[in-house]
């Protein structure tokens, strides 16, 4: 009578046991993985703040322009000195161009910020992935 079919998991396991390849502890190793997915996942959750903070910021600058250029047009008189034209041009100019300098400064800010925090998350879990197989192999 044929002998019973071996599962992969029994037949890998007696192929190891031939090769004299040590024993893993798979719970362990599920464990490791586990933690390796948590800090991922709280890392895009990082990405994700950012990004909506971004997005917040982008829309917020949006209505702060809109409500500048409706103001401008408001007041804006054709009429008058071509000086005084030109002054009030150049001052909304530089007014524009302030506000777009503090702006992209805020913006890349939130980047950073968010883009250092996601990296810190990554950074320390792989900390503690080596100190982890350090100690796995310090034990031994």
């Amino acid at each position: 009578m044929a002998d019973a079919p071996q599962s992969f998991m029994d037949t890998f396991r007696k192929f190891g046991e031939q090769l004299h390849v040590p024993s893993f502890d798979m719970t362990k190793i599920l464990e490791l993985h586990q933690k390796n997915i948590e800090a991922l996942s709280r890392s895009w959750e990082a990405v994700a703040t950012g990004a909506t903070a971004v997005a917040n910021k982008q829309r917020e600058i949006f209505e702060a322009t809109m409500k500048d250029v409706a103001e401008m047009a408001k007041s804006y008189q054709p009429t008058g000195a071509p000086q005084d034209i030109f002054t009030k041009q150049s001052e909304f100019a530089k007014k524009a161009l302030e506000a777009a300098i503090k702006n992209t400064r805020d913006l890349t800010e939130l980047v950073q910020k968010s883009s250092a925090e996601a990296f810190k998350i990554i950074q320390d879990r792989m900390q503690e992935s080596y100190d982890e197989i350090r100690r796995g192999l310090e034990k031994k």
